[in-house]
């Protein structure tokens, strides 16, 4: 039985749960790559990150969740906190069967994905421009559970879990920073949210924080009146052509293939392409 059944399982009596469950599953991918015989962890891992999500939305009051209508949309906030809360609930249940050394790795990473969340939270409040702050709020709301997840498929099957987790927080912080490109780069279909809308929700991502550091005072001020602005589709292209024009694609970019580059020696010596091949997914896809 694959971790998406044991989910199903799991959450049979909660319709609306299914509605959110047709992500890439990239955590649960990675536990059963380290530990095939990992499955129901994957399941717990995944649940705990789907209940994350119902919370996110909420708080970004979401619409759209990979182009359906998000459950806080749906059925109201109340329902979208209780249902996760919920999905919490039931995967700490079951975190307990797998040992403290590894309930510990995915609790702590839950608490710092909270820190995280409350950390984007006020740095959405006004315009931040200090790289080492936002790095570390992706760290806790997106890295830290992957590498919780590579730490405890690790731990389960008797690998080095340092190793495994570093691979997992490297390839995390990319897969984040390659998220802020494709927010500026694709466009709506793709995404399946309208492009740009981090800076419409007041997220001063990597790509704005190293625009921000290089336009003369002029086009700084112009940057800065479209900030939280719905923006015209001309106010668009003069953003992703200014990213271009001062080379921050690709900045952004290398600095995430880097740390893909990094996670794989990481782990080299263990022989597991398919780690490898996700490594590389990180900073390849389109959506």
């Amino acid at each position: 039985m694959g971790y998406f059944e044991i989910m199903d399982d799991m959450f049979k009596d909660f319709e609306e749960y299914r509605d959110i469950q047709k992500g890439k599953g990239i955590r649960g991918k990675l536990i059963t790559i380290i530990n095939p015989e990992a499955e129901k962890l994957a399941a717990v891992v995944e649940s705990i990150h789907l209940a994350s999500l119902l919370h996110d939305d909420v708080i970004d009051e979401a619409d759209t969740r990979r182009g359906v209508k998000s459950i806080n949309a749906k059925y109201g906030e109340f329902t979208a906190v209780m249902l996760g809360d919920i999905i919490y609930s039931r995967a700490f249940y079951e975190l307990i069967d797998f040992g403290s050394e590894i309930a510990k790795a995915v609790s702590n990473a839950v608490y710092l994905l909270s820190q995280g969340e409350l950390e984007d939270v006020k740095l959405s409040e006004s315009v931040n421009l200090d790289k080492e702050k936002y790095m570390g709020m992706i760290y806790k709301k997106t890295a830290s559970l992957i590498e919780a997840a590579c730490k405890a498929a690790a731990i389960s099957a008797g690998l080095d879990a340092d190793k495994f987790a570093g691979y997992g927080k490297n390839i995390g912080v990319a897969f984040q920073i390659v998220d802020d490109l494709l927010d500026i780069t694709q466009n709506e279909k793709t995404l399946g949210k309208p492009s740009m809308h981090d800076f419409y929700e007041g997220k001063t991502t990597l790509p704005y924080i190293y625009l921000f550091g290089v336009l003369d005072e002029e086009n700084k001020e112009n940057l800065m009146k479209m900030y939280r602005k719905k923006l015209q589709e001309n106010e668009k292209e003069w953003i992703k052509s200014k990213m271009y024009e001062y080379g921050i694609i690709e900045k952004c970019f290398n600095e995430a293939k880097q740390l893909v580059k990094e996670a794989k020696s990481l782990i080299k010596e263990f022989n597991m392409p398919a780690l490898e091949i996700i490594a590389d997914k990180v900073v390849e896809r389109k959506f």
